[in-house]
């Protein structure tokens, strides 16, 4: 909050109201008063009775000025107010509604005309939960940096991905699910339309999210819908070779099918009578049948093949990429409790053929040796498939690349025992480490400073370097390297030692399913 006060300078009011599709609105001040923020702006009709699970339609017209001075509704989904290490600035707090095609805008411009980059963000949250108004993806911190930030709220859940034999039919484009990669490219055409009135450049539009937000940013590069309407990507927690291979593996032919085993698990004869079913009775669990799970599905209109293979065939949104992970993830933890017994057999059952060189190269003999071997093969495992993701994507791009290797540990609740968990990168990419009641310190702040100013150069001008920074480089321009940030910022090797490198290369090379964490 400090912060803010510092930086705020007395500049003139955005000139209001702003005219979108569907009518007029009237932003108001953000905490720092340079900053007009927009919230609760419609972007599609409701998709509720004879639209749910329907393709997004365009926005209903209002009269008057709309006052957008709060967030709408999130998208249907179980609100709890934390879920360590998430604490509440991580989570969902608004009411919810299948009513809930709403976005959000932060702009530092003082009127339209001044063309600043855009960032539009996709929540995570499993595609189950999350919103565009979660406290931490607020977008004042990033807007200050000379961007124009939009959030945006997608269908989640059954509401998001449900497919069905009798919506494929009806929908006009024979398929059906993925409706929530319809509702972000839907916002996305809403900002090539719109976001100049707010000083947002068309032209120059990035997509981001984290964990299934960057998934959600791998489908979208992946799709010929969304050709035109983009012009980088950033993928937090979301790049690697099994990770994206699989995604979107499934068929249309075998969700449908799943499709109407729910409807008749449900006692739901036709899609009139799913229709009218709360959402509370569709997501409640039947005894005895599933658990029923929709996600991403290859359609041939949104998604035409797995992401993996459209990468492959060099038919994606061929666009500049930041991605990364974090050290808390894949396995890692700060004290592992893992003993030598244990992780031998975890390793027998993810590697195979392959685990006696698993072993050679991450000792095992006793338990001390396990809890390092435990932390540094997760660490070069997640490392490695998310370069070896980079490097197969270079076979068909022309475009540059940057990982990232995140290690700084989030004060707070239980920091030592979760470290730089899952998720924990955001407040500081974001620059929202005031929507926080965390302990942090000035240290914390000057890194959300970097990492708020590699993204914004990202978002700029599709590199993340610029002047006070350490350098970054490109995946093609240093091979067999990422760049770690946190408390430092500098090129490491993506493995422990070539042999290492070389041997989750040979392992990730293998045709395989899900692959357990060890």
């Amino acid at each position: 909050m400090i912060l803010l006060v510092a930086a705020t300078t007395a500049r003139a009011a955005f000139q209001q109201p702003v005219k979108v599709a569907g009518g007029l609105v009237a932003g108001v001040p953000g905490k720092d008063s340079s900053i007009t923020v927009f919230k609760g702006i419609p972007f599609g009709a409701p998709p509720v009775g004879s639209l749910r699970w329907r393709a997004p339609q365009p926005v209903r017209p209002w009269q008057g000025v709309r006052k957008a001075d709060q967030f709408g509704s999130s998208c249907m989904q179980n609100i709890v107010d934390e879920h360590k290490p998430w604490t509440y600035e991580f989570m969902t707090h608004t009411g919810v509604s299948e009513d809930c095609l709403f976005l959000n805008v932060w702009t530092g411009a003082q009127s339209a005309g001044e063309r600043r980059p855009v960032y539009l963000y996709i929540y995570g949250g499993g595609n189950t939960e999350g919103s565009g108004a979660v406290p931490v993806y607020d977008g004042e911190g990033l807007a200050k940096k000379g961007i124009v930030l939009v959030t945006v709220n997608y269908r989640l859940g059954i509401l998001g991905f449900f497919t069905h034999p009798e919506l494929t039919a009806e929908s006009g484009f024979h398929a059906s699910g993925n409706y929530a990669l319809l509702d972000l490219i839907a916002a996305l055409h809403w900002v090539h339309d719109n976001i100049a009135a707010f000083g947002g450049d068309p032209g120059r539009v990035v997509i981001g999210g984290q964990s299934a937000g960057a998934s959600n940013v791998h489908s979208l590069v992946a799709s010929p819908l969304a050709k035109g309407l983009f012009h980088g990507a950033i993928a937090e927690s979301g790049s690697s070779v099994g990770g994206l291979g699989l995604m979107g593996a499934r068929t249309l032919a075998d969700q449908e099918k799943a499709g109407v085993q729910f409807a008749e698990a449900k006692g739901a004869h036709s899609l009139a009578e799913l229709r009218n079913l709360s959402w509370k009775e569709l997501a409640a669990p039947v005894p005895g049948a599933g658990p029923f799970r929709f996600g991403v599905v290859v359609d041939g209109y949104v998604q035409p093949a797995p992401a993996a293979e459209m990468f492959a065939q060099g038919r994606q949104n061929d666009v500049p990429t930041l991605t990364g992970c974090n050290q808390g993830e894949g396995g890692a933890s700060p004290h592992p409790t893992v003993a030598a017994e244990g992780f031998q057999k975890a390793a027998h059952q993810r590697y195979g053929d392959l685990a006696e060189a698993f072993l050679a190269l991450y000792p095992s003999a006793t338990d001390e040796q396990v809890r390092t071997s435990q932390n540094e093969s997760s660490w070069d495992s997640t490392r490695a498939s998310m370069y070896l993701w980079a490097v197969n994507r270079a076979k068909t791009a022309k475009t540059k690349a940057y990982t990232y290797f995140w290690e700084h540990t989030m004060p707070g609740p239980d920091a030592d025992r979760f470290g730089a968990f899952h998720t924990s990168e955001v407040p500081y990419v974001m620059n929202t480490l005031y929507m926080s009641d965390r302990p942090f310190t000035n240290a914390d702040h000057k890194i959300a400073d970097m990492m708020s100013s590699y993204w914004v150069n990202f978002i700029r001008t599709g590199d993340p370097n610029g002047k006070g920074l350490a350098h970054w480089p490109a995946v093609s321009e240093q091979p067999g390297a990422t760049m770690e940030l946190g408390d430092r910022a500098l090129p490491i090797p993506v493995a422990g030692s070539p042999a290492k490198l070389a041997f989750f290369e040979k392992y990730f090379s293998k045709p395989q399913g899900p692959r357990p964490p060890m």
